[in-house]
């Protein structure tokens, strides 16, 4: 019986010593499940931060394709308008330069208009006193030179080409060996050009570049030549004339417009070498 007792509260002290340390062990059990899911919480919390932050990025990129597309489109359009400028302000500057330089050319005339005059009559009077002297008629003479010349100057303004041309063609008739021989030439040049006849433009500047070719239009006439061979359609021609323009006057305002021409029909500036 004893025996049987003492069995007992072994027992009963096994069971008492062993609770605490089953008690223990749920606990960090427990700890364990509540760390456990913590993490999987963060881990759910960072999973949608990342898919936001992604499809913001995405937004973003999208955003910012659709902005470079619209600036490429916007500077192509730029750049097609600045091309069509360009052409239109070529066009117009050549011939703004021709009335500009006309128009000089008309002043310097002015300016020794009076003195010709007064020459002009002392020849009328001498002329006169010798028709009373003699009785018979006097010679044909010429129109003046400044009046033909400043008339044709005037009608070349005014666009009145064949008028212009016809004037310019007797000033070279009477007055060939004078000073404003090569301008009167050169404008015959530039009528032909004017209304389209680039061939006979051609020819008419050939004759500057060949009877006067000291002239102050001699580089104009180079240039203008280049332009009708151009129109004509021989581009190769047109570019020897432009680059020789640039090699016989390169500081000139014409060395500069061959040089931009030259770069539109894409030769270089300068003839190569062989």
């Amino acid at each position: 019986m004893r025996i049987r007792n003492l069995f007992f509260a072994l027992i009963a002290l096994f069971a008492l010593a062993s609770a605490p340390a089953t008690h223990a062990a749920s606990k960090e059990i427990i700890q364990l499940q509540t760390q456990v899911q913590a993490l999987q919480d963060q881990m759910t919390q960072m999973r949608q931060s990342f898919d936001q932050n992604m499809g913001a990025m995405k937004n973003l990129v999208e955003q910012s394709t659709d902005n470079v597309n619209k600036m490429s489109a916007a500077v192509t359009s730029l750049e097609k308008r600045l091309s069509e400028q360009n052409a239109e302000t070529v066009s117009k500057v050549d011939d703004l330069s021709g009335q500009v330089q006309a128009l000089h050319d008309s002043l310097d005339e002015l300016k020794s208009r009076l003195a010709k005059i007064s020459k002009q009559l002392d020849d009328m009077n001498a002329a006169k006193e010798n028709l009373g002297a003699t009785g018979g008629p006097p010679p044909p003479q010429a129109p003046p030179l400044d009046v033909l010349y400043n008339n044709a100057l005037r009608d070349f303004t005014a666009a009145r080409y064949p008028l212009s041309g016809q004037e310019f063609a007797e000033y070279l008739k009477f007055y060939s060996g004078t000073d404003k021989a090569g301008n009167a030439q050169f404008y015959l040049g530039d009528i032909a050009y004017k209304q389209g006849d680039y061939e006979q433009a051609v020819r008419e500047y050939d004759k500057v570049l060949e009877q006067y070719p000291g002239n102050n239009k001699a580089p104009a006439a180079q240039l203008k030549k280049g332009y009708a061979l151009a129109e004509l359609g021989q581009k190769d021609s047109a570019i020897r004339e432009l680059q020789n323009l640039v090699a016989r006057y390169p500081r000139s305002p014409e060395a500069t417009q061959a040089r931009d021409r030259l770069r539109k029909l894409g030769a270089p500036a300068a003839r190569p070498r062989h």
